[in-house]
C-alpha cells in the first residue's frame, strides 16, 4: 500500500486532465464525494479535488483541450531533484515532455514518457508535500503500469527511481504479478504493479499507460453510481482472492481509472 510520509520514488500526487472541470466535478463529487477548489488565478486554471469531511486533498485537476491530448489520469512520483530525474529519464531511454519547472514555490514538476511511451510526472516538494489522503475510501490506493515489455519497463524505472520488485503468483494460477515499491522500503510498501499490455484486452487498445486505482467501500454500488452519472464500465466488478473486488471505469469524458474494495485484512 502507499506509504506516508512520502519517500523518494513513491506516488505522491495525481491529477486529472479533462476538457470540462465543471462536468468532471459533478461526476467525481457524486462518485467519491470530492469538492472542487480553485488553486487561484495565478495557477492557470488548475484546481484541487478535496475529500470531505476534513477537506484533505485527494487529487488535482486541470483543463486539457481536446487538441492537446485525451482526458486522462496521471501519476506523479516523488523526487528530491527533478533536474537529476530528467537527466536520468533521458539516459534511460525515456523522453522529457515538459522540463522541470517551479510551481509558485509549492514544488517543482516535470512530465516524461518512459521507454514505451507511457506518460508520468514527478513532484519535488516545496510547500506542497503531496496528497493529503491516500488508501482511504475516495483516495488513491494503487497504480498499475500497462506496458508491452514488463522487463524493459522495470529496468527503466529501476534506473530512474531505484524501484524494487516483488513477484507473486496470481491467485488464479495464470502467471505472476510484479509489484513495485520504493527503494529500501520493503514489500510492505508496494504501491503498484507491472502488467504486460497484451495480456489484458480491456487495456490493450489504450497503448502503454498508467492506470490509477481509488479505494471504495462498496465496489458494485460505486460502479452503479458511475454508470448513473454518465460514466462507462470498462470492466464490471471482479473478485480477486486476497485482494478484493475491483472494476475499471471511465468518466463521462473518457478518462480511465479503477476502483478497489479491498479484501478484509486477515
Amino acid at each position: 500500500m502507499l506509504i506516508t510520509p512520502f519517500v523518494a520514488g513513491s506516488p505522491d500526487w495525481v491529477d486529472l486532465g479533462t476538457p470540462d472541470i465543471e462536468g468532471a466535478t459533478v461526476f467525481y463529487h457524486g462518485l467519491f464525494g470530492w469538492d472542487y477548489r480553485s488553486a487561484g488565478p495565478e495557477a492557470g486554471g488548475y484546481g484541487i479535488f478535496q475529500r470531505n469531511p476534513g477537506g484533505r486533498t485527494a487529487a488535482g485537476v486541470m483543463i486539457v483541450p481536446p487538441d492537446q491530448g485525451p482526458p486522462s489520469w496521471s501519476p506523479y512520483f516523488r523526487t528530491p531533484d527533478a533536474e537529476a530525474t530528467a537527466k536520468s529519464v533521458e539516459q534511460s531511454g525515456g523522453c522529457v515532455v515538459f522540463k522541470p519547472m517551479d510551481i509558485m514555490g509549492l514544488g517543482t514538476t516535470a512530465v516524461f514518457t518512459d521507454e514505451a511511451g507511457a506518460a508520468f510526472s514527478v513532484w519535488q516538494p516545496g510547500r506542497n508535500k503531496g496528497l493529503g489522503v491516500v488508501n482511504e475510501p475516495g483516495s488513491l490506493c494503487w497504480c498499475e503500469l500497462y506496458t508491452p515489455d514488463a522487463d524493459g519497463a522495470f529496468a527503466f524505472y529501476n534506473s530512474v527511481f531505484c524501484w524494487e520488485v516483488v513477484s507473486i503468483p496470481m491467485p488464479d494460477g495464470s502467471g505472476t504479478y510484479r509489484m513495485i515499491n520504493p527503494a529500501g522500503q520493503g514489500s510492505d510498501s508496494v504501491f503498484g504493479g507491472l502488467v504486460p499490455l497484451g495480456s489484458d484486452p480491456v487495456e490493450a487498445d489504450s497503448g502503454p499507460h498508467w492506470l490509477l486505482y481509488f479505494a471504495v467501500t462498496e465496489c458494485d454500488a460505486t460502479v452503479a453510481v458511475a454508470r448513473a452519472l454518465g460514466g462507462t464500465v470498462l470492466m464490471p466488478p471482479v473478485e480477486l482472492k486476497g485482494v478484493g473486488r475491483f472494476a475499471r471505469l471511465a468518466d463521462p469524458y473518457g478518462a480511465r481509472f479503477a476502483v478497489l474494495q479491498a479484501a478484509p485484512a486477515v
